[in-house]
């Protein structure tokens, strides 16, 4: 096995989804000393990032979600530390956390994205429904986790859903339905793993869906078509190529009723949990935890 000297694991951090990364973390470091690795804590809420540099750490493996951590902001500072790291770097971070940015990217290269427009306290909610239809998503454009979102099937809800996504983020989408289901592209060394399709527990894939509930039903082999599995896999790695994304990530997808795929948001440190979407694509592929762990490692970027 490779040496990879002393290995600092990020986790915790400032971000809404800190009591996920704390999880998530947990799961890879266990994972790292079961493969013999010298890894360690650390949580960037209650320690310096500089002592990483004075500790003589050799490499950090992100395990981080959300603000401070998935958007480039540790990426930044470990690249001016010196420190190697796992996954996207300062570019690819930043557009995959702004849902709002990253479509643009996408639309620029034609890719599908669902219709959305963005909100404020002064937008016309009467035109944002002729626009959008109902129902529709209202979202933080710099959350994940389903952090702030809200399914909006009233036209007198809108405005209290506008109002608890802006307690995240200044900016807030407001995005069309997209009624054929749910799908997921996790990305390892630039392929993609097999398709999940997601079924919720609840209405939507909420926070609870996908870390609190059992009864959320994740099918991998997901039930497409050959063809159709095919050509959501190469829309993710183009996806996420596009945005710069680097070792690994995950893309997912909304489809239509008649079975054309949307892109919905890319995600560059996603969740290593018992629920997690990663892990379950890479034991479908013949990749068991730890060996992703480790193949994740392997890819650490160096700013």
């Amino acid at each position: 096995m490779k040496s990879f000297g002393k290995v600092a694991v990020l986790f915790g951090g400032r971000s809404a989804e800190r009591e996920v990364s704390l999880k998530s973390g947990a799961a890879v470091l266990a994972a790292l000393l079961r493969s013999g690795v010298d890894a360690h804590a650390f949580d960037p809420a209650t320690a310096n990032l500089q002592s990483l540099a004075d500790e003589k750490f050799d490499c950090a493996f992100i395990a981080l979600h959300g603000r401070y951590g998935e958007d480039g902001t540790v990426q930044g500072a470990l690249e001016l530390l010196g420190i190697p790291y796992t996954g996207s770097g300062v570019l690819a971070s930043a557009l995959a956390m702004d849902k709002w940015r990253s479509k643009l990217v996408w639309q620029a290269a034609q890719l599908p994205v669902p219709d959305y427009v963005l909100l404020n306290e002064e937008s016309d909610w009467k035109s944002v429904i002729e626009n959008l239809g109902l129902p529709m998503f209202v979202k933080p454009a710099n959350e994940g986790s389903s952090v702030g979102i809200s399914k909006v099937k009233m036209a007198d809800k809108l405005p209290a859903a506008y109002r608890e996504a802006a307690r995240y983020d200044k900016l807030v989408l407001a995005e069309s339905f997209v009624g054929g289901g749910e799908y997921t592209v996790a990305i390892l060394d630039g392929r993609a793993l097999p398709v999940i399709k997601i079924e919720p527990a609840n209405e939507f894939y909420d926070y609870e869906a996908k870390y609190l509930s059992d009864e959320t039903r994740y099918l991998c082999p997901s039930g497409l078509t050959l063809a159709r599995e095919m050509e959501v896999q190469q829309l993710g790695e183009r996806a996420f190529s596009l945005i710069g994304g680097m070792g690994w990530g995950r893309v997912d997808f909304l489809m239509s009723a008649g079975g054309q795929p949307y892109l919905l948001e890319a995600n560059t440190s996603p969740g290593m949990t018992d629920h997690s979407l990663v892990p379950m694509a890479a034991r479908s592929a013949g990749i068991g935890f730890d060996q992703l762990v480790l193949r994740i490692l392997e890819s650490v970027h160096v700013g």
